[in-house]
């Protein structure tokens, strides 16, 4: 199920969600016109590596031009493929400007940065010793997401499935749409635990802890930060 949009309107231009896709859209090209070498050094770099983490948690000096906790949020704005921007990118530009309207501007972006930090140590607390860089802003959405849920739990989601030639629309409830798209995160997650080389960071795929516990996080970020503050309980269930 992809989405297309929401019908959940906002009061104020998100400019910190327009900021975070252009600076996403802006790593990307510059990591596409990078040499493969080059590539793998600078992901290897920027990206996090879980034993190089761990080894800095310990601490034990890497001598590398980036601090490695520094790569937890380095690590945001860096993608795997064209494919993998154009995902997380839409996820933010539906779900993104509501969270940003309700929280206000400089919160969003504390919310969106603590949410991707604590979704990627989320992932690293299952898989410390491996060396494959983690990267993506996917954990740093998911955390919204997580917020956006509790916010707007009835605010309906357009979506589409596409079905080889045939791209079926479909009308749902966001707590339908998101709910589903966690409880999915989390059952590939605990999978992994008993599969790490088929499944997950392990084998350089999706790091489904990190979207797991960015929602959680996000869902206790987000009102802590004043998610609800605004409006009374009741207007908060969007219809």
């Amino acid at each position: 199920m992809v989405p297309i949009r929401d019908n959940n309107p906002t009061t104020i231009t998100p400019y910190v969600t327009y900021g975070l896709i252009a600076a996403n859209v802006l790593a990307f090209l510059y990591e596409a016109n990078l040499p493969p070498q080059a590539l793998n050094g600078f992901l290897h770099l920027a990206a996090v590596v879980p034993r190089e983490l761990t080894l800095s948690f310990g601490g034990i000096s890497l001598h590398q031009p980036v601090p490695e906790w520094a790569t937890l949020i380095t690590s945001q704005f860096l993608h795997g493929g064209f494919l993998h921007l154009a995902g997380n990118m839409l996820f933010l530009w539906i779900f993104g400007n509501n969270v940003e309207d309700k929280l206000g501007h400089a919160k969003y972006l504390l919310f969106y940065l603590s949410c991707g930090v604590l979704a990627s140590l989320t992932q690293w607390f299952f898989a410390q010793d491996s060396s494959i860089p983690s990267l993506g802003a996917s954990g740093a959405i998911a955390g919204v997401m997580g917020a956006y849920i509790l916010r707007f739990p009835n605010a309906e989601v357009l979506g589409v499935v596409p079905l080889g030639f045939f791209f079926p629309t479909f009308r749902v409830p966001a707590y339908f749409f998101l709910g589903f798209w966690f409880l999915e995160q989390a059952f590939y997650g605990l999978t992994s635990l008993e599969a790490r080389t088929n499944i997950g960071m392990e084998s350089g795929g999706i790091a489904y802890w990190a979207h797991a516990g960015g929602f959680i996080f996000g869902a206790i970020l987000g009102p802590l930060l004043g998610l609800f503050s605004d409006k009374s309980l009741e207007e908060s269930w969007y219809k």
